[in-house]
């Protein structure tokens, strides 16, 4: 074709193509690669033995295997009475003052967050238990079911993150800089919650409880040793070098898996079919969103479309805020359409070469991407953190909408801080390496 580059051919084709293939329904792992096989096309590299081999690049990775068993400790918390006794030990300990169930749901899904990484599982987990005593205790249901789902965003923050992890691969970023950077974030994402909850409760008519002794509070306590005792293991054996995050991924299945069978004997044989299967189902997804990627990465990569993007921004190279302040209102948009994970591996290798030549650090920039894609998993119309919170509440999706508003406008503000004061992030970041 005449009139046009190769590589602006190759822009247009990756960003039309999916806009289509999204609007026409096509899950989003086809839709890369055939993105990835349009644009390989355009540059006239067209090889469907190189697609392949793209596509097992995709998943061949170590790193990678920190994602499966990830996934595989969230489920076996959940079934194994590791999530439940982590909400009963926030529950004695706040769970009489005036609107205590909130303080508890926050306070759980900063804890579990430690252990899973996964939003989604976090929010099943703190929704099935947590929302159905909400609504006999009087609360209001759609204020309930936002702060559930604003709480299990924090799980992609707090270390142990997959998506960090995949973000980590993805752009070739020490996943473990990545782990130590989301620790502060993460807890300012609980007080930010905190902070939105009590102001919440001026607006809602709220009995207290009945507190409960000092002994019942330690025995709660100490049913949930095991679990506290979880995020421990796994930060604790990273910071100091015993193994590496994908190990860590490993240790975490391997000690839900013993707790449940051995300590809290929870399970049985036949639960652990049915956890491995939603693992499996998980896991599949997942990994097939990362082979498709690597099409589409590929040829990202050689269409220079990185490159493309930083001639077309041009002065915003020299002021990196601005350009920071950009980007993280494109990620705010894109968040409303896609899903964490497809986010991450199509923008992150086009966005991240372009805030490095800026001069961003590139840990401090992979924190504010995830931050502002675990945003989007509670923003509407798609929210799938909302979607898990309607479908446990058996809530329609405006009542979420209208409920999760003042925790999402919390989020958003935390976002900005971030973004005109990088300090907040990198210091702590750096201190905890």
């Amino acid at each position: 074709m005449t009139g046009i580059s190769n590589e602006a051919l190759s822009f247009i084709i990756f960003v039309a193509g999916m806009l289509v293939l999204m609007g026409l329904g096509i899950p989003m792992a086809f839709a890369l690669v055939l993105t990835g096989a349009g644009m390989a096309w355009a540059l006239d590299f067209w090889d469907t033995q190189l697609l392949a081999q793209n596509l097992v690049a995709g998943i061949d990775s170590f790193p990678l295997l920190a994602v499966p068993f990830f996934i595989l400790a969230g489920e076996l918390m959940n079934a194994g009475g590791i999530s439940r006794r982590i909400i009963e030990m926030a529950q004695a300990w706040v769970g009489h003052i005036r609107g205590g169930l909130g303080f508890v749901a926050i306070g759980a899904a900063v804890l579990m967050a430690s252990m899973s990484g996964s939003a989604l599982a976090d929010t099943a987990a703190l929704a099935t238990i947590l929302l159905p005593m909400m609504q006999r205790h009087g609360y209001p249901m759609a204020t309930s079911a936002g702060l559930i789902a604003s709480g299990g965003i924090i799980a992609p923050i707090i270390p142990p993150s997959m998506p960090f992890v995949i973000y980590g691969v993805t752009t070739n970023t020490s996943i473990s800089a990545l782990f130590v950077s989301g620790i502060v974030p993460g807890l300012f994402m609980g007080i930010g919650l905190l902070v939105a909850w009590k102001l919440q409760l001026r607006k809602l008519n709220l009995p207290e409880g009945q507190a409960l002794s000092w002994d019942d509070r330690l025995r709660a306590t100490f049913k949930a040793f095991w679990a506290l005792l979880m995020p421990v293991i796994i930060i604790g054996g990273m910071k100091s070098g015993i193994f590496t995050p994908t190990e860590a991924a490993v240790v975490a299945a391997f000690y839900a898996l013993v707790i449940s069978f051995v300590v809290h004997r929870e399970m049985s044989v036949g639960q652990l079919h049915g956890v491995l299967v939603r693992a499996a189902k998980t896991t599949a997804v997942v990994m097939f969103l990362c082979a498709g990627a690597q099409v589409a990465s590929y040829m990202i990569t050689l269409a220079d479309l990185p490159g493309v993007l930083t001639q077309w921004l041009g002065g915003l190279i020299e002021s990196p805020r601005l350009l920071m302040a950009l980007m993280m209102v494109l990620l705010v948009l894109i968040g409303t359409a896609l899903d964490l994970t497809p986010t991450i591996l199509i923008f992150a290798p086009v966005m991240l070469p372009i805030a490095v030549k800026a001069g961003i650090d590139p840990v401090y920039f992979g924190l504010m991407f995830v931050l502002n894609g675990a945003i989007g998993l509670i923003t509407p119309p798609v929210g799938t953190v909302l979607n898990v919170v309607a479908g446990v509440g058996r809530l329609t999706m405006h009542q979420v909408i209208k409920g999760v508003n003042p925790f999402l406008l919390t989020y958003v503000i935390i976002l900005v801080a971030f973004t005109c004061f990088p300090a907040l992030v990198t210091v702590p970041m750096h201190w905890w390496r």
